[in-house]
C-alpha cells in the first residue's frame, strides 16, 4: 500500500473517531439534561410533599380547635337545657316540643326561654254497635258513603250496615312560652322565727354561704305573713343547684328548712281553633252482635276490602260491641283509637 493510501485511511479513521466523540458528547449531554430534569422534578415533588404535610398539620390543628370549640358548645348547650327542668302547672295535654328561643339580649341572658306547642287532637266517641274503618285511598271512603247500606255476610247470615260521614268537635292549638330565671329562685315555708328585718337578714346571709350551697346574693324579697320570698344571685348556676336540691337550710339560730322552687312565668300565645275532617274514615252503624268481637271485625274488614263491594285496601278498623264505648283520636297523618 502506498503512503498516500495510508494517509487517506488514517484521515478517515480520525474523522470517524471525531464523529463518535461528538455523538458520545451529545449523548452524554442528553443524559445530563435528563438527570437535571429528574432532579428538578424530584425537588418539586419534595417541596409539594413538604407543603402537603404542612397543610395536613394545619388542617389537623384546625380540626382539633374546632372539635374543642364543639365540645365546649355542646357542654354549654347541655347546661342550658338542664336549667329548663321545671314543673309547670298547666292542663294535661299531648305536647310536642318544637324549639327553644335564643336568650333575649335585653335581659342579659338571665332567663332560659322555651316554646311548646300544645295541640288538642280531634276525637270521636265510638259507641256500641258502631265501627270506624279507615281506607288507604280517599276515593274508596267516598264510594262507601254514597251507598245507602252495605250487606255484610257473617257466615250464613247477612247484616245490613249503614255508612255515615264523621263530624268531629272543634279542637284547639296554642303555644306556651316559658321563661325560667337562671339567677332567681322562690322559697316558701320560711315562717318567721325572728322579727321581719332580722329574718330577712338571716335569709340573705344563709343563701350567700357557699358551704350551704348558696352564692353571692344580689337581693332578697321576703313576705313575712306568708313565709315566702325570692332570692336573686349575682352569678348563674347557684339558682339551678338549689332548685335541684329542692330544700335549703336557713340559719335562724336553729336550722329552718325551706322549700326552693324555680322562678318562671309563662304566656299562652297563638290560640286557635280548628276542625279536622277524616276523609279516609267512615263510620259504620247498626252493627248487630251476631259473632264475637274479633270475628265480627274480621268479617267487616273482609267485606270492605273487596272492590266488588265498592271497597279497597283497609288501613285500620275498630269495632265496638254493644255495652261498650271507645274514644278515637285523629291527627293529620294517621287515625287511631284509645280506650
Amino acid at each position: 500500500m502506498s503512503d498516500s493510501a495510508t494517509d487517506l485511511k488514517n484521515g478517515e479513521s480520525e474523522i470517524l473517531d471525531e464523529e463518535k466523540m461528538r455523538s458520545a458528547a451529545e449523548e452524554l449531554q442528553k443524559y445530563k439534561d435528563l438527570i437535571k430534569i429528574a432532579d428538578d422534578e424530584r425537588s418539586r415533588l419534595l417541596l409539594d410533599k413538604m407543603a402537603a404535610e404542612d397543610g395536613k398539620k394545619k388542617a389537623q390543628k384546625e380540626f382539633e380547635d374546632l372539635s374543642e370549640v364543639e365540645d365546649k358548645l355542646a357542654l354549654q348547650f347541655k347546661e342550658d337545657l338542664d336549667e329548663t327542668q321545671i314543673k309547670a302547672e298547666i292542663p294535661v295535654k299531648r305536647m310536642k316540643f318544637t324549639q327553644t328561643e335564643a336568650e333575649e339580649k335585653e335581659d342579659g341572658g338571665e332567663d332560659v326561654t322555651g316554646v311548646f306547642t300544645v295541640t288538642q287532637r280531634p276525637s270521636f266517641l265510638l259507641k256500641g254497635g258502631q265501627a270506624l274503618i279507615t281506607f288507604e285511598e280517599e276515593n274508596v271512603a267516598d264510594q262507601i258513603l254514597r251507598l245507602a247500606k252495605c250487606s255484610v255476610a257473617c257466615d250464613k247470615i247477612k247484616m245490613d250496615v249503614k255508612p255515615y260521614s264523621l263530624t268531629l268537635e272543634p279542637s284547639v292549638k296554642f303555644e306556651v312560652h316559658i321563661k325560667v330565671s337562671k339567677k332567681t329562685i322562690k322559697f316558701n315555708n320560711a315562717l318567721p322565727t325572728l322579727p321581719g328585718e332580722r329574718m330577712k337578714d338571716r335569709l340573705e346571709i344563709s343563701f350567700s354561704k357557699a358551704s350551704r350551697g348558696g352564692g353571692e346574693v344580689d337581693s332578697v324579697d321576703y313576705d313575712q305573713q306568708n313565709g315566702t320570698g325570692r332570692v336573686t344571685f349575682v352569678h348563674t348556676g347557684v339558682a339551678e343547684n338549689l332548685v335541684l336540691r329542692e330544700k335549703f337550710s336557713v340559719d335562724t339560730g336553729s336550722d329552718l328548712e325551706v322549700d326552693v322552687l324555680p322562678l318562671y312565668k309563662y304566656q299562652l300565645k297563638k290560640f286557635q281553633t280548628y276542625s279536622g275532617v277524616p276523609n279516609h274514615t267512615v263510620l259504620l252503624g247498626g252493627i248487630q252482635d251476631l259473632l264475637d268481637e274479633e270475628d265480627l271485625q274480621d268479617h267487616l274488614e273482609i267485606h270492605f276490602q273487596k272492590p266488588s263491594n265498592y271497597g279497597g285496601e283497609v288501613q285500620a278498623i275498630k269495632y265496638v260491641p254493644s255495652g261498650k264505648s271507645l274514644t278515637a283520636f285523629f291527627n293529620e297523618t294517621k287515625e287511631e283509637t284509645d280506650g
